[in-house]
């Protein structure tokens, strides 16, 4: 632990920096300030000494430099969150300081949250099953029946290995004694897991020292043994397990997304899944593949449209028949939720008593239920001093339409059922880095549980803390101005450096990167096909900048030339066709084709871009995804934003070139690129490199050139000026030139011959015909005699091409699940 810096020695000066020292200052100051029931001032400061001597070592003494340089890892590692209603994401919250719990004092609170974890499964089961607990009183019926958190198709339904719940979230308050209560349980889609453990990266990355100071202890084998708990309930040895996500529009799914990457799990929606024949198969590029278990991230009522809501679009239709048959694991299971009800909240430390024989170890805040006379005068006579609430969840009409005092008692008086009263919680403070100084802020804790291969329950050691944004707040939640904290469990033992990697000599070695879904596939190709688009666009607005509007910057383009180029920009959808060719219209033209959002313009293409790349994080870098995700340029000057979009078209494809590795989702991207850029580079040949009365001057050549990125290559080649045959050889057939025809038909051709076929007749289908048949044609051109008509025939195999292979490959929606030769495995 920390010990007290040693004073100079006589004759010397007192070092100019010393993190001890800061520390010290740092926590002398605070106690000063903090109130009574604060964690650090009530408790042993040693291992704050610590932590604060490493936040000093990485900021000096700039607490506000700590606060950005954890932001900063937080942004790297790509966490984020939206709130309902946001278009945007929001970077997560992270505070420097972690709150600091030592084991001794975690020991309990595990074993509380273990308990309630296994009474809440008593209680599911019972509900759905033998109804006891209603049927002698414990409960009411009307708590259970009249909640719409409480499925009936769901009752007389044993779930595969026995468990309705495999993971869980409890929300913890501290108060001013330093005892911990739960606030509320998490059942159905529990969240924040992911958010804990990049809290601990990012704090990790920014304190490296803290975990050898203090021992503290690590997620790695909590999450081993979530993953290891579900494997243990599919009925194959080696099961698929997925994570079931809403999509890209759900508040956590970038949560979502890094969980499924850490533990290795496939991130699946429900388009990528179709039940047959009693069985849950994923939709991947290989035909159908079995898939047995699902940690899932959606409504329960939105899972099977047979089951539940016949309105749902993103559930999967039978998914409940195989779940039911115990071919499909659902963690947790469809109706467990029926718990999260505050009103259950009521009956807790009773049913703890009837069903454990045990009183609770972590006792619930205090809850009545209105729907009891008793407990309705309660709550009636407390009005004051009680925080009003939704019994089930969703806000009455007295509390939705912020009624009067007398109208809120009037709808009590007629619905007592829809509301609770519970008290308010005096919440302890910890730090937290405000400004330059350390304030203190209310906080709660979201702890997880989690059902083990052998059964029992494992804690995470820590979860996550959320800090009020108020001294005085009495509730926490997420959201703008606050923060969220890593959980550190502290001890004198030392902790086994555990990770979820696998022993190095413990595991088969391959090369095949596994199960691609058919909707990743879609994504990885037209985040290809976008980017290339976009920067085929932006090239032709540069040329149309640098040489038509920007008179001091070179050479201007003739009349009919610069007609051509707002013809291709108006032909791609980028912008309306100018009034006029005048230096102002053309100016308002490049720039509608640059930024408005109400055509197929830059800005609107990198916006789709953007939205794959955010459904896609999960197999996409850190790097890859800030780049799709950065803003629009803002300089003053249309030729400067222009540079900055091109620089970063070049950033992306290089990372796309050096750092993806050769999987079929890189070929998809990749294949997606090519056949944009053939359709692009056609429709430039025909545009500006045929030979008939209205083309073939130098500037439609030079710009082909310039469309074509090939201008250094050719006048290496012919220094002594353009000609078109040589132009349109070089941008249209030559094999060795990148940005050419030829090139892009050759490498489509072996995309699709190294992608997965159905059949295993070693005959080509359908997408490898058009490929072989285009590549054909383009080699045996010749520049001379390159004709618009064999261009123009050349894009619409390129279109037909496409279509084949979203018909083979993007298998989604109502595609029939018995295509010819289908794979089932």
């Amino acid at each position: 632990m920390a010990t007290q810096p040693a004073p100079p020695a006589p004759g010397q000066s007192a070092p100019l920096f010393d993190a001890q020292v800061h520390a010290r200052r740092w926590i002398d100051d605070y106690i000063a300030r903090a109130p009574l029931h604060d964690l650090l001032r009530s408790g042993p400061t040693a291992p704050w000494q610590a932590m604060l001597e490493e936040l000093a070592a990485v900021a000096s003494d700039d607490l506000g430099h700590a606060r950005e340089r954890v932001q900063r890892h937080a942004t790297d590692i790509g966490t984020g969150f939206r709130i309902i209603g946001d278009g945007e994401e929001r970077p997560w919250p992270v505070s420097p300081v972690p709150l600091l719990i030592d084991a001794a004092e975690w020991t309990g609170i595990a074993a509380g949250v273990a308990q309630r974890a296994e009474l809440l499964e008593r209680v599911t089961a019972d509900l759905y099953g033998a109804g006891t607990l209603v049927a002698n009183g414990t409960l009411p019926a009307a708590l259970v029946t009249g909640s719409p958190l409480f499925l009936r198709p769901m009752v007389g339904i044993d779930p595969p290995g026995g468990h309705h719940l495999h993971f869980i979230g409890v929300d913890l308050a501290r108060g001013p004694g330093g005892e911990w209560r739960v606030l509320a349980d998490h059942l159905r889609a529990p969240a924040g897991a992911g958010y804990a453990l990049e809290n601990r990266l990012a704090v990790a990355r920014t304190l490296g020292g803290l975990q050898a100071k203090l021992n503290v202890q690590r997620h790695a084998p909590f999450f081993a043994a979530f993953r290891a708990g579900i494997a243990a309930a599919c009925r194959r040895t080696d099961p698929r397990i997925g994570l079931l996500t809403p999509g890209r529009y759900n508040p956590s799914y970038p949560e979502q997304a890094h969980l499924a990457r850490y533990l290795g799990l496939l991130l699946v929606e429900g388009a990528d899944l179709a039940a047959l024949e009693g069985k849950v198969y994923v939709r991947t590029i290989a035909g159908l593949k079995r898939i047995d278990a699902l940690w899932r991230r959606l409504d329960p009522r939105l899972l099977d449209p047979l089951a539940f809501d016949t309105h749902s679009q993103i559930g999967v239709p039978g998914l409940i028949d195989a779940w039911a048959d115990g071919e499909v694991v659902l963690a947790n299971a469809p109706g467990a939720g029926a718990l999260e009800a505050p009103a259950f909240a009521a009956f807790m430390p009773t049913l703890s008593r009837a069903v454990l024989g045990e009183t609770l170890k972590l006792p619930t805040i205090a809850t009545w239920w209105c729907a009891g006379d008793a407990q309705r005068a309660h709550v009636e006579a407390n009005l004051d001093t009680l925080t009003i609430a939704p019994a089930f969840g969703h806000l009455p009409l007295g509390l939705a339409d912020h009624a009067s005092r007398a109208d809120l008692l009037a709808d009590l008086a007629r619905r007592p059922q829809d509301y609770v009263g519970q008290e308010e919680v005096a919440l302890s403070t910890m730090p937290v880095v405000v400004g330059d100084r350390l304030e203190p802020r209310p906080f709660t804790l979201r702890v997880f549980a989690a059902r083990g291969a052998d059964g029992e329950w494992v804690v995470m050691p820590g979860g996550f803390g959320r800090i009020g944004e108020h001294p005085q707040a009495t509730a926490v939640a997420i959201g703008e101005g606050l923060w969220s904290a890593d959980v550190c469990i502290h001890g004198s033992e030392p902790v086994a450096a555990i990770s979820l990697l696998t022993a190095p000599d413990s595991l088969h070695v391959r090369r095949n990167p596994g199960t691609l879904p058919s909707r990743v596939a879609d994504n990885f190709y037209w985040l290809g096909r976008y980017l290339e688009r976009g920067e085929a666009l932006l090239a032709a607005i540069r040329v149309l900048l640098g040489n038509s509007i920007d008179v001091d910057g070179g050479a201007v383009l003739s009349p009919a030339t610069v007609g051509k180029l707002v013809g291709l920009i108006v032909g791609a959808g980028g912008a309306a066709h100018p009034p006029g060719l005048s230096r102002a219209a053309l100016t308002a033209f490049a720039r509608a084709a640059m930024e408005d959002e109400g055509w197929q313009s830059v800005a609107a293409v990198n916006r789709y871009a953007r939205e794959i790349g955010e459904a896609s994080r999960d197999r996409l870098s850190a790097d890859m995804v800030r780049l799709l995700e950065a803003p629009f340029p803002t300089q003053r000057g249309m030729l400067e934003r222009a540079g900055t979009l091109q620089r970063r078209y070049a950033a992306i494809a290089g990372l796309s070139a050096e750092h993806m590795v050769r999987n079929d989702a890189w070929r998809f991207h990749d294949l997606g690129r090519r056949i944009e850029r053939a359709m692009a580079t056609a429709r430039a040949l025909r545009l500006f490199g045929m030979k008939d009365d209205t083309v073939s001057t130098p500037d439609d050549l030079s710009t082909l050139l310039d469309l074509g990125d090939s201008q250094i290559s050719y006048r290496q080649r012919y220094p002594t000026g353009v000609a078109r045959v040589p132009v349109v050889d070089l941008v249209a057939l030559d094999p060795g030139n990148p940005r050419s025809l030829a090139f892009q038909a050759e490498r489509i051709a072996e995309h699709l011959a190294k992608l997965p076929v159905l059949g295993d007749d070693d005959m080509a289908e359908s997408q490898q015909s058009h490929a072989t048949a285009l590549a054909a044609i383009i080699a045996t051109a010749t520049a001379a005699d390159l004709n618009p008509d064999t261009l123009g025939d050349v894009e619409r195999r390129l279109g037909t091409l496409s279509e084949a292979v979203a018909r083979r490959y993007f298998l989604q929606g109502a595609e029939p699940l018995r295509a010819v030769g289908l794979t089932l495995a």
